[in-house]
């Protein structure tokens, strides 16, 4: 049930079930995924720690030719990561250690927002009704049988 005066969240109109054995296999399927999040998306990232979200964006930024994977790091303590590709600016974002609206806005998220080159993934994105009210996609990463498996649901709007 919808507080009074909350915005109706759109419901997502595409889901995508995958599978995947590896960190590699993560890294490839975000390769995929690019085909999905053009620019300008919102992406949110769920997934418990460790489950392989900033591997997801190593492959999704490798593949926009933004940054090797080598290079993309989880942005938990500087918040923000911006890799600049062929075509569009990719920014990831941690947002575990924020805790309202206001601290969101001084990161910059609307101005990220209105740029129509720019593809933001999103971890803990969550946490703030405000972002799921606009996020274009999102992606679950839980689990697997065993250590390396991990399952993704993807969720987007055409």
């Amino acid at each position: 049930m919808r507080e009074p005066g909350a915005a109706a969240v759109p419901e997502f109109t595409r889901e995508k079930r995958l599978r995947t054995r590896s960190a590699n296999g993560t890294l490839a399927l975000g390769e995929m995924l690019t085909e999905l999040l053009r620019a300008p998306k919102l992406v949110l990232l769920r997934g418990d720690l460790g489950a392989g979200k900033t591997t997801l964006v190593k492959g999704i930024v490798s593949s926009l030719g933004a940054a090797e994977p080598d290079d993309v790091a989880s942005p938990t303590f500087t918040l923000v990561h911006e890799y600049n590709g062929r075509k569009l600016t990719v920014y990831h974002l941690d947002l575990y250690r924020l805790e309202n609206d206001s601290q969101l806005e001084a990161l910059g998220i609307s101005e990220m927002l209105d740029r129509q080159d720019a593809l933001l993934l999103v971890e803990w994105g969550e946490r703030f009704p405000s972002l799921v009210a606009r996020a274009d996609a999102e992606v679950t990463i839980t689990m697997g049988e065993n250590e390396t498996e991990r399952l993704l649901m993807v969720r987007w709007r055409d």
